[in-house]
């Protein structure tokens, strides 16, 4: 099950940036699941990660190697997510990338390693270590296909977005991937993702974009509330193109590359959820009239994590009550519920915290119908506003995460 087509777009190249895939059967014997990325000299690299306390291994020595030196490699497997593995699960990261550095003749501490997959179970260390001469010799700078789908586990089609735009007469390319359809409720990125420029960025501002991207899309997605243990989401320049490198806000191309890349990022988000674990709608959260943003997210997130608000998704059951309660129960300080509207579409179904005069049950099964819902609540107290995307939970939901490990 899936929301829309999920048709892959036209995947952009990123000059300085190649990507190889192969199979390592590491878990499911003949599919693609071991992904590795170069980047070219000189590209910068930043990245944001899990905020779970029990982030996994390759998190913990990703993190220690980005902040050590420049990165050249990535490497990704999927059926393992090497976490809850205790020292023995750093070792196998260590030792992966150690693999890497020597077939690769550079540094174990420029390797990056990500894991996706299964929690608490070993590594099986031998099968990425002898798969990855194979990937490497395939790395393309059009490999961009190949991997989104590499790099799925429950996801039932690969995601990816790219775009370009000119500037001073040359094509500025932002491309990239992810992976996500269920423990996601990101809290810093996604499951996995990866996106590339072709711009050069100094790594202090290259920090600050991937943050702000993030916190545009990534951010404001949840399928069943659980932050991973495994998320990672990295953004990569690798400065290919002929214009002076981007070191400041000020610079002229910051504010259009910073657009572009949260448009890629946005695309990628909405597209985890599209393809969530038993999706059968792509549902919009749009609160406005808050106070600030966290409180608009505080109700946001409520609503769109509410079992009974998801199931009545499902069902296409235009049970508003169902919203009202998770409003209310969104821990907002002083909420006159006297002054709160709620439509779903353009049905408006609760007017000053009750049932609007001009509400039908059929104005709002028909407003439920479709597979992309928008729920607008205004709690009129203020100017901010946010939109938090999510998903149904159907019986298919409950029957993968059953099976998951069978």
């Amino acid at each position: 099950m899936a929301v829309g087509e999920g048709t892959l777009p036209t995947l952009h190249p990123v000059a300085g940036f190649k990507l190889g895939t192969t199979e390592a059967g590491i878990k499911t014997p003949g599919r693609a699941d071991l992904v590795v990325m170069e980047i070219c000299e000189g590209g910068t690299v930043a990245g944001v990660f899990t905020r779970n306390a029990f982030c996994a291994a390759p998190v913990q020595i990703a993190k220690q190697h980005l902040s050590a030196v420049n990165s050249r490699y990535f490497i990704v497997n999927t059926g393992n997510a090497n976490a809850g593995t205790g020292e023995q699960g750093l070792k196998d990261s260590v030792s992966t990338c150690n693999a890497m550095a020597q077939l690769m003749s550079c540094e174990s501490n420029e390797i990056l390693p990500f894991s996706t997959g299964v929690i608490g179970e070993p590594l099986p260390i031998g099968k990425i270590t002898a798969a990855l001469p194979k990937a490497v010799a395939v790395l393309s700078n059009d490999g961009w296909s190949a991997a989104a789908k590499g790099i799925m586990t429950t996801d039932t089609r690969p995601k990816a977005a790219s775009h370009q735009f000119e500037f001073l007469g040359q094509a500025v390319t932002v491309t990239g991937m992810a992976k996500g359809a269920g423990m996601i409720k990101p809290n810093m990125a996604t499951m996995l993702a990866y996106v590339a420029t072709n711009a050069a960025v100094d790594t202090e501002i290259l920090n600050k974009m991937v943050a702000d991207a993030v916190n545009a899309s990534f951010n404001r997605i949840t399928i069943d509330g659980d932050t991973s243990t495994n998320d990672a989401c990295m953004l990569v320049a690798t400065g290919q193109l002929e214009i002076p490198v981007i070191d400041s806000v000020s610079h002229e191309l910051f504010l259009p590359l910073q657009a572009c890349i949260d448009k890629v990022c946005i695309e990628l988000a909405q597209g985890l959820v599209r393809d969530g674990e038993g999706a059968s709608k792509f549902v919009s959260v749009n609160v406005t009239g808050g106070l600030d943003e966290e409180e608009c997210l505080q109700v946001a997130y409520t609503v769109a994590e509410s079992p009974l608000v998801k199931t009545a998704l499902f069902a296409s059951d235009p049970n508003w009550g169902r919203l009202l309660m998770a409003i209310g129960r969104a821990g907002i300080d002083n909420l006159d519920v006297n002054l709160v509207n709620v439509k779903i579409g353009d049905v408006l179904i609760a007017e000053n915290g009750s049932r609007a005069e001009s509400y039908t049950e059929e104005k709002g099964e028909t407003a439920m119908a479709g597979e992309e819902i928008s729920i607008g609540i205004d709690l009129s107290r203020g100017n901010a506003s946010v939109t938090v995307w999510t998903s149904d939970l159907s019986h298919e939901y409950v029957r993968i995460n059953a099976e998951y490990r069978t």
